[in-house]
């Protein structure tokens, strides 16, 4: 019988072995987008078959990129089904078709800024390190798309900032520093463009969501306590879905940050990933998975 979470309207079925992966295959997921047609993508970190595509019932469809990808990070499927991918170690934001013909790369290979950081530092803990913020790239982490195809890296991992980018991958501007305050950051993770036209930022070890103009002005700070924010998605009726990384909670919310339902505890601590179709079922990276230590995409069926 599957676990029941959630409360009110925000009430689901927890199906942790829906995706039906190949015989032998390792596919430890790092995050998860899905397309128009409800296909959900696996970003993983298989150099084999770093992404993974099912049907919304867990039918295996298709892969593709076997050895472009050094680091899975972030994923984001645009409105013209287009892939972005976000490859932390490096440095680079890459865009394919949905089956994985490149279109544009933005960023160096292997290229890392000054940020203060010891270039041979790729561990998650870099970001304690940083002493400025630099330019792009140093172990970025997510990325987001406004309705104009400007494209938002946060660059977190050992960086401290949120870089725009025009849709032709020209750098406009950067923001962001390190440290608790407004308009500061600890690993800014996840980003998303909201229908306020705000930015976003998953500030993940400050335990909190910030919230700029779009050209990095600071707005507001949801009051709520979000524990390792990481990575959102928000929906047609802007519900907010947010992973909590440190605290294994999915947070759903409205755009003022007032949370409406929330489960989990701290067996799912590094909860990485999240995605929501279009009957509103939850898809979100969690532990547990198809080989030890790893993560897998779990589903969340909406009930009622």
């Amino acid at each position: 019988m599957a676990t029941t979470v959630g409360s009110g309207k925000y009430t689901y079925e927890m199906h942790e072995d829906w995706a039906k992966v190949p015989e032998g295959w390792n596919v430890p997921a790092a995050a998860v987008a899905g397309d128009s047609q409800d296909r959900v993508y696996c970003f993983n970190r298989d150099p084999d078959h770093p992404v993974v595509v099912f049907d919304r019932e867990g039918n295996y469809l298709s892969s593709w990129g076997g050895g472009l990808i050094k680091f899975a990070h972030a994923i984001l499927v645009d409105k013209e089904d287009n892939v972005w991918l976000v490859d932390t170690h490096h440095g680079q934001v890459m865009k394919f078709t949905s089956d994985g013909k490149p279109l544009m790369t933005i960023g160096t290979k292997g290229y890392r800024s000054d940020t203060g950081v010891d270039p041979s530092d790729y561990g998650s803990d870099a970001y304690k390190s940083v002493t400025h913020g630099g330019e792009p790239f140093n172990l970025p982490a997510g990325i987001a798309l406004n309705s104009s195809g400007d494209v938002f890296i946060s660059d977190g991992y050992a960086n401290c900032r949120v870089h725009r980018f025009s849709p032709d991958g020209k750098l406009i501007r950067s923001w962001g520093e390190p440290g608790g305050g407004p308009g500061q950051f600890h690993l800014p993770h996840g980003v998303w463009i909201d229908s306020r036209g705000r930015v976003l930022v998953a500030d993940r070890e400050n335990d909190r969501v910030q919230a700029f103009t779009q050209d990095g002005e600071f707005i507001t700070q949801w009051e709520t306590k979000l524990i390792g924010a990481a990575v959102f998605w928000v929906d047609d009726e802007d519900t907010v879905y947010v992973a909590e990384h440190n605290g294994g909670y999915v947070s759903i919310l409205d755009l003022d940050g007032e949370r409406l339902a929330r489960w989990g505890d701290d067996s799912h601590k590094s909860c990485h990933g999240i995605w929501v179709d279009s009957h509103k079922d939850i898809y979100v990276v969690q532990p547990g998975g198809w080989t030890p230590r790893s993560r897998r995409v779990v589903k969340f069926k909406r009930k009622g």
